[in-house]
């Protein structure tokens, strides 16, 4: 079966560029490889195709051969090798597929991005609750900037890498395939140090404590990230510096809880006010209330203020206010006082269960409780 014009294959005229040739190569090479499309023996054949007609068309006296004689003139001049090496492929995989297994033939240096920091904020619930603006200090790494993050003394400039040649890489020839590696003299740079900047001792970062001011959004709570872009590490070898992630922390409240948008707080109610009734101050965020206590009120009651509580950075939505009553006993009794709190009980027991009706209850049950012991 006659082969097919090597032109025809690669979709370019006979006047294409070396260049043209090479992006005609690639987009097909990209389409058809293998390990795009295993179990594909049409896509596999399609792509030694291709291989084969760059390998021919890349090469200038290859393809000086082609145009003047054809195939026949490949395999005449190649000893009827077809014109193909493993050799020439291992230069054309490097070229082309370099992006893709770790840098080209001809890349240029790595560079690497700076690495993220954290910093963990604490704030008071008020300012959370109002958003604030904050500056803090950060430890980081920042570009040197006596060599401009170079490395290289003032006036001298890093050296090309004798191991990688300048690239950054390394190839290693495994029989058919190129791998190549990061250098490990460079560690990617593509350059050496010669003579080193003595502020940064060659490294193109200095430790360096950096003010930044952090806006901090009405609503935030406990746990909530803040990002700053580019405020993190400075990266290397010209690389982008990292991001800073400010951590909120919210320190504990004298009278309040917080969950989400809602607040919590006990309030102490003298004995008192709970059995005849009255009012309390209560403290909000927003001042103070004054909070209706009915008579009879029992300890543990949660009484619900609405609109009370906070807005939270997702919910603008104002939350509640929960109170919980605490009915505070006395201490610290004089004997008069004693007297009149015996006095006080026992003309309430008088009463039953119409002045006690959980203890009643209560005692109803323990009752019951031990009957039906006694009855087993």
């Amino acid at each position: 079966m006659a082969k097919r014009d090597y032109y025809e294959i690669l979709g370019v005229g006979r006047s294409a560029t070396e260049a043209e040739i090479k992006k005609s190569y690639r987009r097909l090479a990209m389409k058809h490889h293998p390990d795009r499309n295993k179990d594909d023996d049409a896509a596999a054949s399609r792509f030694k195709e291709a291989r084969e007609a760059y390998d021919v068309l890349s090469n200038k006296e290859k393809r000086a051969t082609y145009d003047q004689f054809g195939h026949d003139g490949l395999r005449a001049s190649a000893g009827g090798a077809g014109g193909f090496s493993a050799e020439g492929f291992g230069d054309i995989f490097g070229d082309v597929f370099g992006d893709i297994f770790g840098g080209g033939r001809r890349g240029r240096s790595q560079v690497f991005r700076g690495a993220d920091l954290g910093y963990e904020l604490r704030l008071d619930l008020e300012n959370a609750v109002a958003g604030d603006t904050v500056t803090i200090e950060v430890p980081t790494q920042s570009v040197c900037e006596t060599c401009d993050g170079s490395g290289a003394k003032k006036g001298s400039d890093p050296v090309k890498c004798t191991t990688c040649g300048g690239v950054g890489q390394v190839r290693m020839q495994q029989g058919f395939f190129s791998i190549q590696q990061t250098c490990p003299a460079c560690k990617g740079a593509g350059t050496v140090i010669a003579d080193p900047c003595e502020p940064c001792h060659g490294r193109g970062r200095v430790a360096r404590t950096k003010n930044l001011s952090v806006k901090v959004p009405p609503g935030v709570d406990d746990g909530d990230r803040i990002r700053l872009s580019g405020e993190g590490e400075a990266g290397r070898n010209g690389g982008p510096p990292g991001d800073l992630y400010v951590e909120i922390r919210i320190n504990p409240h004298k009278i309040f809880t917080r969950e989400g948008a809602d607040l919590n707080c006990e309030v102490p109610v003298s004995i008192t006010t709970a059995a005849l009734g009255g009012e309390v101050e209560l403290p909000t965020l927003d001042g103070n209330v004054s909070l209706k206590i009915p008579g009879g009120t029992q300890s543990g009651k949660v009484f619900r203020l609405r609109g009370k509580g906070v807005t939270t950075v997702r919910d603008r939505q104002q939350g509640d206010l929960f109170a919980r009553v605490a009915v505070e006993t006395p201490v610290k009794l004089t004997e008069e006082q004693k007297t009149m709190l015996r006095d006080f009980e026992a003309s309430v027991m008088k009463g039953g269960e119409r002045h006690n009706p959980r203890a009643g209850s209560w005692l109803d049950t323990v009752k019951r409780f031990f009957d039906q012991i006694g009855q087993s």
